[in-house]
């Protein structure tokens, strides 16, 4: 069974639970009370999540949690894959605003930080209602366009990669020689773990950064690139820095065809199901999970809530249309009892209570 069919199935059992539910929100700010919809008009707006491609289990968990959501309120979700075109991000999006004539919810990863404003005006030009995930410039905010650019959610990343950093560090004893593997060089996230990487080797003088080169959050980008540094540096790599698990499994494959899987240190970063079994295991040292599931069915929900007129977000302090989603360290003490609580059972989150797992809101330097 596929990760995302599990997601659907195991939350569609929660489903009639939660819509006999109405919710009180508003951490921080005047409660506001929201009873879930069920949108059966034919005027009902139409949902969607733009995102970069189902075969990662990362994006898996994300539109899970919009799937659940869009149950929550019994209607059909629309996916718009742009397969990592900043191009095909912009024009399904505004494709899709104009075609509902603005009647339309939009949940989006922009796919890098400077496309989200053109992915934003896209759909605002058709008086659609956006919010946007991972990626934006630090100058572009929800409350500069009104109502229509609902909320935007990200992850504080730096601090909890120098977690996995210095667990790398203490792997190998605090000295030795290790190569990065990175994400999308203008992604805020991938940004965020490069630097929070380099932060803890300023405290490790006998560690040497052999090389950090992007990957682009790919499985087979990163397979190759960790074969070309083993060509590069054999034996001399005793350390690895993975910005995410599905980086982490083509390390792991490029690993496995020189019979050395399980003989250098990882840490991995997004805790999904495969790394955090790897986890479990000792193959991998550590992960770090941001609740994609929670993430992918909040930022669906504030966007539908504000089509619908029971959220307005302008009356919203800035904090809840610019925040911070929640990080939370996975290390082999704990990874079983993780896996148990938020894999093998999905939590049924009230969708409503839009900022409950918010870690504040967004900070810039």
């Amino acid at each position: 069974m596929s990760f995302i069919k599990k997601f659907i199935e195991q939350e569609t059992i929660n489903r009639r639970d939660f819509i006999m539910r109405s919710a009180v929100f508003g951490a921080g700010a005047a409660a506001t009370t929201v009873a879930p919809t069920l949108a059966n008009a034919a005027d009902a707006p139409t949902l969607a999540w733009g995102y970069r491609t189902p075969d990662n289990p990362y994006w898996n968990a994300i539109v899970s949690g919009g799937q659940a959501m869009a149950d929550s309120v019994s209607l059909p979700l629309t996916h718009l894959i742009n397969g990592g075109s900043n191009e095909k991000a912009v024009s399904d999006s505004k494709a899709l605003a104009a075609k509902t004539k603005g009647n339309c919810a939009i949940a989006i990863d922009p796919n890098d930080s400077p496309n989200c404003r053109a992915v934003v005006e896209g759909i605002l030009a058709n008086n659609g209602y956006v919010g946007t995930l991972w990626n934006k410039t630090d100058d572009l905010h929800p409350w500069d366009f009104g109502d229509n650019y609902v909320a935007h959610i990200t992850w504080s990343d730096f601090k909890p990669s120098q977690k996995t950093a210095q667990i790398l560090m203490d792997a190998i004893g605090g000295k030795g020689k290790i190569v990065g593997v990175g994400g999308m060089a203008s992604n805020v996230p991938a940004i965020e773990r490069k630097n929070g990487l380099l932060e803890v080797l300023k405290k490790y003088p006998n560690v040497e950064l052999l090389d950090y080169q992007a990957a682009d959050w790919s499985t087979a980008k990163a397979a190759d690139l960790m074969s070309t540094y083993l060509t590069r540096f054999g034996d001399d790599i005793t350390g690895i820095f993975s910005a995410n698990d599905s980086m982490t499994l083509g390390i792991l494959e490029a690993l496995r065809a020189e019979g050395l899987d399980g003989q250098i240190p990882i840490v991995s970063y997004d805790g999904t199901p495969d790394v955090v079994k790897l986890v479990m295991d000792g193959t991998v040292e550590c992960t770090v999970s941001t609740n994609p599931y929670w993430g992918g069915g909040i930022l669906l929900s504030l966007a539908y809530y504000a089509r619908i007129g029971k959220f307005k977000p302008s009356d919203a302090p800035k904090e809840h249309r610019e925040f911070y989603g929640p990080a939370i360290l996975i290390t082999k003490k704990d990874a079983a009892e993780w896996k148990k609580n938020n894999i093998d059972k999905i939590p049924a989150y009230d969708w409503t209570k839009f900022w409950a797992l918010s870690n504040g809101g967004i900070e810039y330097k």
